[in-house]
């Protein structure tokens, strides 16, 4: 039997098509073949089982002689201990599509798509920003099945690390419903993060959320008004910042106590409480107007779209869902966070006196003889302060659509 020369670069390179299909052959089953376009081949050919077969080495130049040769002697071995070179490369593509197909960032990008029908776009893109920055680099690639608590908890930890202890708390929400959901499909049996309650540092309770800098404050009034929830839910989420009372409060306006000829609410919060006067704008007269033709022939301002009847208030929840809707989490604004966003620009934008400020709030304010101020002191200045406020939101939003404020 005739011996091959083992094959050179050179003899590769200067080696010219035909009109045929030509191979040159470099020994131990490895042939370069070379198509009549000019395209070179590698191909290993090989007995197993008693059947001659053939495998694809590569493209040449892509791959070159010597990793030819070396995927061929790696082909030889696994022929050597019973394996059929074929059957293990479709075996390890298989494997690959396997895990590509059920890795935990293929599956965590498919059940945003699924929270994406139902959160805002602003709120989904945090999300997906937060998992490839701080999740998928580290898990993003393993088989989720694969994934164990203690490499959840080294993630969680590198986001504490840097002292964001609420954001590695959101981070262990969305790994586990992504487990969840993982669960929900069939692919994993349990949620890891159910081992790692209590690992992190607690967060802190604090003050309610509020937006206190005016050109936020105008990106969330803009947002409001192009809020595309049910009409009900909207008025009053456009009345939210222009009265800003307390959310209970608001959810509970009812007509009997709202004078639209004398431009003003007179409600009394509860029983503890007095009577109290909120002047209103001609901007927050114009929502209740555009809802009396729906509403007023029941109690409620805003009855819960729930009960045909109007018998019952919107939900406590109401303008906080339609905040969450919009993007903002409860770290950024509450429902009544627009009480704050108020006292803070009108003291220290619009310079009204903090006694109005408080008076308008509701506070328990006494004068300097002790005595609690009733519902109408300082109701003049008032409702100077109320107009002021309405029309100086009117003008951030004017100033945040031009691009300056």
């Amino acid at each position: 039997m005739r011996q091959i020369k083992p094959l050179s670069e050179t003899q590769i390179k200067n080696a010219k098509p035909g009109e045929k299909s030509r191979s040159l052959f470099d020994g131990g089953g490895l042939y370069l073949l070379i198509q009549p376009n000019g395209s070179k081949g590698w191909r290993f050919k090989y007995t197993f089982d008693g059947k001659g077969k053939l495998l694809s080495m590569g493209i040449y130049p892509e791959v070159g002689l010597k990793e030819a040769r070396e995927r061929r002697e790696e082909a030889r071995k696994l022929i050597a201990s019973g394996v059929d070179p074929q059957v293990n490369r479709k075996a390890a593509k298989a494997g690959r599509l396997e895990r590509s197909t059920n890795s935990f960032e293929t599956i965590a990008r498919e059940w945003l798509a699924k929270r994406a029908t139902i959160l805002s776009p602003g709120h989904i893109l945090r999300i997906q920003r937060q998992l490839e920055v701080d999740i998928f680099p580290w898990i993003g690639g393993k088989h989720i099945a694969k994934v164990t608590p203690p490499e959840i908890l080294d993630v969680l930890r590198r986001i504490e690390s840097r002292g964001a202890i609420e954001t590695a708390h959101r981070a262990q929400s969305n790994i586990s419903q992504i487990f969840r959901y993982a669960g929900s499909t069939g692919r994993v049996s349990a949620d890891p993060c159910w081992n790692l309650r209590g690992a992190l540092t607690p967060v802190k309770k604090q003050h309610l959320a509020s937006i206190t800098e005016p050109k936020k404050f105008a990106t969330l009034l803009l947002a409001i008004d192009n809020y595309v929830g049910g009409f009900v839910v909207k008025s009053a989420f456009k009345l939210a910042p222009l009265l800003f009372v307390r959310p209970g409060e608001l959810r509970q306006m009812i007509w009997e106590e709202v004078d639209l000829e004398a431009v003003e609410w007179n409600f009394t919060a509860s029983k503890t409480k007095p009577e109290f006067t909120v002047p209103l704008s001609t901007q927050a007269l114009k929502i209740l107007k555009e809802i009396h033709p729906l509403t007023s022939g029941g109690k409620y301002v805003f009855p819960n779209p729930r009960t045909p009847d109007g018998s019952r208030p919107l939900s406590e929840n109401a303008i906080l869902v339609a905040l969450r809707s919009l993007g903002y989490t409860k770290e950024e604004m509450t429902g009544h966070g627009f009480r704050a966003s108020a006292r803070t620009m009108l003291d220290e934008r619009l310079n009204f006196r903090p006694d109005f400020i408080e008076a308008q709030l509701a506070h328990a304010v006494k004068d300097p003889l002790g005595r609690a101020y009733n519902r109408t002191k300082f109701l003049k200045e008032r409702r100077e302060m109320m107009q002021a406020w309405a029309d100086y939101l009117d003008e951030l939003k004017k100033s945040e659509k031009g691009g300056a404020i």
